[in-house]
């Protein structure tokens, strides 16, 4: 074996043998389902606790129309009572005051006076029942029977399925499922990009304040000794997200069909319920699922190999994590923007911020991520990867050339200047 691969297996198989690696790549992908239904269960089981609301009513026509319901117990206050009298009243718990002009001034506004914290749901519920009142006590005095019944009945919901006309008339993923796809691998790679670049960066620091590297570069080239440990990372990045890929196709091919409804029971749904289902079936084309991994896995490892090197250079540079936030800050804002972009670009994908942020190499890796689920035309995705590829092979000469400086470099943290200057030297 060669030197250069010693040095990749070594940064491998130091990483895939620690339990951390085994717990997060099998364990991760079932947290992040538990945090995103965790909530939802709280709130079903967790129970609720009864409001009692004291109503001063000035207008004299809504208090009557209140109506109890699990949050909220409404009662009516005598005539002429003040808040501070109806706060010491038992069992109460907030005074709600109407003004006068609510149903005749469209810029009324309730007021709530609690003796202890307001719940959100609590003021909700207020809110919607007393905007309901005072839409139908609006609509009485417009004198048209069945006023209420006729703009129930002419409300429109209409779904929206689109057909790429440039695919061959063929559907591609629903709208809502390419935003939320591709929302969800910018961040697995923003995630992924910071995570393994300062462990690049974190690994170069340690063997630097060991004196390792001293021993190892006189059998070894300082550049190839940087682009062992940055592949080595990149392998044990490559296999977490190939692992991941395998669970996601698990659950495209077996476990979204088994629990979707057919898809006549799609269309008898109301229209937003049918177009989040119609999304979800969407998810199940296990084909086009897997092409949307295989691109963020080549993007994943192409934006890796960029950043890599600037936390590789980095960390040669100086003696501690502490001394590298400075200069942490050049891979960190870019990645950090490339998920703003990302978010822009999601929402509409063929805006020229989408476009140019997706070609300008420390951006791309989010931003096309979030861009391909959308069905973008493939010559933008080969001119994003030549692009990284090149930033690659221009980041790596500079960065090893800092490297090779920066590793026998102790005692004092460079400027920006100074690490510059390492570029030119010969």
């Amino acid at each position: 074996m060669s030197k250069i691969g010693i040095i990749i297996e070594r940064e491998y198989l130091e990483r895939v043998k620690k339990k951390s690696f085994i717990f997060t790549t099998l364990l991760m992908p079932l947290l992040m389902v538990g945090l995103m239904t965790l909530p939802a269960i709280i709130m079903a089981y967790a129970g609720t606790s009864e409001t009692s609301v004291l109503v001063v009513d000035n207008s004299g026509g809504i208090a009557g129309h209140l109506e109890d319901d699990n949050d909220v117990r409404f009662s009516i206050a005598a005539p002429g009572v003040s808040v501070d009298s109806a706060l010491r009243v038992e069992d109460t718990d907030m005074v709600l005051i109407i003004p006068e002009n609510i149903v005749s001034s469209p810029k009324s506004t309730l007021k709530v006076f609690s003796n202890g914290p307001s719940s959100v749901s609590v003021e909700a519920t207020i809110r919607s029942q007393v905007n309901d009142i005072v839409e139908e006590q609006r609509l009485a005095q417009y004198n048209i029977g069945n006023l209420a019944e006729i703009i129930e009945a002419v409300k429109s919901d209409v779904a929206i399925n689109t057909i790429r006309q440039d695919k061959g008339g063929e559907e591609t993923l629903s709208t809502d499922a390419s935003f939320g796809i591709g929302i969800g691998m910018s961040f697995v790679l923003y995630m992924f990009l910071i995570l393994y670049g300062q462990m690049v960066m974190n690994s170069i620091i340690e063997e630097k304040n060991n004196r390792v590297l001293e021993v190892v570069v006189t059998s070894v080239k300082p550049t190839n000794i940087m682009l062992g440990k940055i592949t080595g990372v990149a392998l044990v990045a490559l296999t977490q997200i190939l692992i991941w890929g395998v669970l996601v196709l698990a659950m495209s091919a077996y476990v979204l069909p088994a629990i979707m409804p057919q898809s006549a029971a799609i269309e008898g749904m109301a229209s937003q319920e049918s177009t989040m289902m119609a999304a979800m079936q969407s998810l199940t084309d296990v084909g086009q699922i897997a092409s949307l991994v295989g691109l963020m896995t080549l993007y994943l490892m192409l934006g890796f190999l960029v950043y890599a090197a600037i936390f590789a250079a980095v960390g040669s540079s100086v003696d501690n994590v502490q001394d590298a936030t400075q200069l942490t800050s050049f891979a960190l804002y870019p990645i950090i923007f490339g998920l703003i972009f990302a978010m822009v670009a999601a929402a509409n994908p063929s805006g020229s911020l989408a476009f140019w942020s997706s070609l300008f190499p420390l951006t791309s890796p989010m931003v096309m991520v979030a861009r391909v689920p959308f069905g973008i035309a493939w010559w933008e995705i080969l001119a994003s990867v030549l692009l990284l590829v090149a930033t690659f092979f221009g980041l790596a000469w500079m960065a090893g050339k800092i490297y090779r400086v920066g590793i026998f470099m102790y005692g004092k943290k460079p400027s920006v200047k100074e690490v510059m200057k390492w570029i030119s030297y010969k």
